[in-house]
């Protein structure tokens, strides 16, 4: 894989390494016309269009979840890509790295009995106003860790929720002081909740509640290398530990060129996960059911 190029409408935020490539421009269709395949990382709601666009120009295309704000938009995305022989991948990198896919092994393998409970939290306070208006990197905490707070919980827990709520605090879809939001979703045998924020800093861990025994991934979960899996006798506790390489993209990476060069799709998260992905991330930012608090 070679990187050649970067499309961005703010050329002034980009670091070194991507400003200085061969290929630095705003027009999209001049990047694709040099490439193979894309990275798509940008506004939420600008997904959709952005990856039809580059699918339709017979591209690959690895997307920062989610592709699209519907399952029925998502969907037809997934369709076309099959389709067409092309790939169309999830970016969500912590899917891929080797102690988060042995976590999932585990417990789906029964070694804490029947999930109950997912507990999953992700925030920063590293954005500030100012970083918005150099970067233009305004999607907020939804945007940036709402698909990876949701994965363990569909991962493990399926997406048959029964029902949902969803509390924000700020505004919706920006990078903002306060920005927050949490969400609740009810099984018919289990429960779970996520919290994401750019803007309110809370303790960044995964916690798996089973009938046995209970995993905790300490902060940030989302690139862990080591994860406990603790019982009611504290003896029997058992500690794992794998090397992760970076943050785990250039497992995401590998695992995209694979799919490109074989025709086989091998993406670590299945069809429905990104399809109700889409339906979470869409109910944020359109639904009137929303809660919002000061």
């Amino acid at each position: 894989m070679e990187i050649v190029g970067v499309a961005t409408s703010r050329k002034e935020s980009l670091a070194q390494g991507l400003a200085s490539l061969p290929l630095v421009t705003n027009d999209i269709d001049e990047l694709l016309a040099a490439v193979d395949a894309v990275i798509i990382s940008s506004d939420p709601l600008l997904h959709h269009a952005q990856v039809e666009h580059a699918l339709k120009a017979g591209k690959h295309v690895l997307c920062e979840s989610p592709f699209a704000l519907t399952p029925h938009e998502g969907n037809a995305l997934m369709s076309y890509a099959h389709e067409h022989n092309l790939v169309l991948q999830d970016a969500i990198k912590t899917a891929y790295s080797t102690a988060y896919h042995r976590l999932y092994l585990l417990v789906k393998g029964g070694k804490i009995g029947k999930v109950v409970s997912v507990d999953a939290t992700c925030t920063t306070l590293r954005y500030s106003k100012e970083d918005k208006a150099v970067s233009g990197a305004n999607w907020g905490g939804m945007g940036e860790w709402g698909p990876i707070a949701l994965l363990p919980i569909f991962q493990l827990l399926g997406t048959n929720y029964t029902s949902k709520q969803i509390v924000v605090r700020g505004e919706k879809g920006y990078v903002h002081e306060g920005e927050f939001t949490k969400i609740d979703l009810v099984y018919p045998t289990a429960v779970a909740s996520m919290k994401v924020a750019t803007g309110v800093k809370s303790e960044g861990e995964l916690i798996i509640s089973g009938t046995d025994a209970y995993v905790y991934v300490p902060a940030p979960w989302w690139k862990t290398d080591y994860f406990e899996i603790r019982y009611e006798n504290p003896a029997d506790n058992k500690r794992y530990f794998y090397q992760l390489e970076g943050e785990g993209f250039r497992y995401e990476l590998i695992t995209f060129v694979r799919a490109v060069s074989t025709g086989r799709e091998n993406s670590y998260i299945a069809r429905d996960i990104s399809s109700a992905l889409c339906h979470i991330m869409g109910d944020y930012y359109n639904s009137p059911n929303t809660l919002r608090i000061d």
